[in-house]
């Protein structure tokens, strides 16, 4: 009997004591989780050179086209920000679709010179190397052109914007229509950048991969790669700049 109950007691203790690793060994296995935290700025692609960037009070659409069918289950915009004069940047009749009652429309001149002022109340002309401060955004315009020879009649300097964006302390760079262009290598501290790429309007992915890898961004997003022979290779854009720079994130969004 007394064997029995020395028995029970060992089984007992085993039992106690592998629930007390166990639980320790969870515990352990919960530490080393990563937790997930959300991006303060969410983005949202749409087509082409087309898309949004939602902030917790903000929503802001780049380059609206596609009429309102484009942003079905989108929330309206507060601010607008075209970039150019062509008409996968700047259409009237997708502004006209939209609700831009609470919003603000950004442009150069170029732009703005287009937009009746019956689309919105708030219309804002902002040029190369001009800046606006819209409500927890800073807006700087900085130039977008063409480099090579038998590009130049595509986009001269001065007509359209690029933009940087300051969200907080996070710093997004949209190339607009460009090349390679000085002002773009020369940027500092970006967080994300948007690089088009597609011929022969703006550049193909090898010099827009030797700019990124220039100015050193966080994250890129390839962008606004359809050209005239279909899309570009954005996979190869991305194996140029990470054979050189593992530390760059290339962000393959779905575009097309």
């Amino acid at each position: 009997m007394k064997h029995l109950k020395n028995t029970l007691l060992a089984i007992l203790l085993i039992s106690f004591l592998g629930c007390k690793n166990e639980k320790k060994n969870t515990d352990l296995s919960n530490n080393n989780k990563t937790n997930v935290v959300e991006e303060s700025v969410k983005v949202i692609p749409i087509i082409h050179g087309t898309f949004l960037l939602e902030l917790k009070n903000e929503v802001i659409y780049i380059d609206p086209t596609g009429g309102s069918k484009a942003f079905v289950g989108q929330k309206p915009p507060t601010l607008v920000l075209i970039t150019d004069i062509h008409g996968d940047h700047l259409s009237i009749s997708t502004l006209e679709a939209l609700d831009l009652a609470n919003a603000t429309v950004v442009g150069p001149k170029a732009v703005t010179d287009k937009i009746p002022s019956s689309i919105s109340k708030n219309i804002v002309t902002l040029n190369n190397d001009e800046k606006l401060s819209h409500n927890d955004v800073n807006i700087a315009a900085i130039p977008m052109y063409n480099l090579r020879k038998e590009a130049l009649k595509f986009h001269p300097k001065g007509r359209g914007n690029g933009y940087v964006l300051t969200i907080n302390d996070e710093r997004i760079y949209i190339s607009g229509d460009t090349e390679d262009i000085p002002e773009m290598r020369n940027l500092k501290a970006i967080d994300k950048a948007f690089i088009c790429m597609n011929l022969p309007y703006t550049m193909p992915v090898e010099s827009a991969a030797d700019a990124v890898l220039d100015f050193k961004p966080k994250t890129v997003y390839p962008y606004h790669y359809r050209g005239t022979d279909g899309l570009s290779d954005v996979s190869l854009f991305k194996k140029i700049v990470n054979d050189t720079n593992k530390s760059i994130e290339v962000k393959l969004l779905d575009w097309y």
